[in-house]
């Protein structure tokens, strides 16, 4: 996979060249995260790469974006909640602390985490998992994706 797409992941999307895209959602694009040492985990990227904060937006444009987010955690919580009977809850975040552009976090916790840190925020994890390739989002992945995103679809539908 070529990483081009990472330098400017909104821009990228909207081109139609971001991998990572699960669907396009009402005020931006569900992504699969890039590692997965807890699987499931997704970003919401708003449309716009230039809104830097939620209050950017206009009323409307937030309110779509936070129901957006809404989603993509219900459908992370739903497919995870199927996969694997560890599944404790999803986190929902907008940080923006390194990235300088709207987009949130969706974090399913699961209670085989180290007990050390399974009730911590997950940015407490040791570095070394953000970087082991052994948790870099990959082809294993497909099933995840497509489980995520199909569940995307049918919480579209049932408004």
């Amino acid at each position: 996979m070529n990483d081009d797409w990472r330098a400017d992941r909104v821009g990228s999307a909207l081109r139609g060249e971001n991998p990572a895209v699960l669907r396009r959602l009402d005020a931006g694009f569900a992504v699969i995260g890039d590692v997965q040492f807890l699987p499931g985990y997704s970003v919401l990227l708003a449309d716009d790469p230039r809104v830097e904060r939620l209050s950017d937006l206009p009323r409307p444009k937030r309110l779509a974006f936070l129901a957006d987010m809404e989603r993509l955690g219900e459908a992370v919580e739903r497919v995870c909640r199927h996969t694997d009977p560890a599944f404790r809850r999803v986190n929902l975040e907008i940080l923006g602390n390194t990235d300088g552009f709207l987009h949130a976090h969706v974090w399913p916790r699961f209670s085989w985490e180290p007990a050390d840190l399974v009730g911590l925020p997950v940015w407490l994890y040791p570095r070394a998992r953000w970087s082991d390739a052994r948790f870099a989002l990959g082809p294993r992945h497909d099933s995840l994706r497509e489980a995520i995103g199909d569940e995307l679809d049918r919480l579209r539908s049932t408004g």
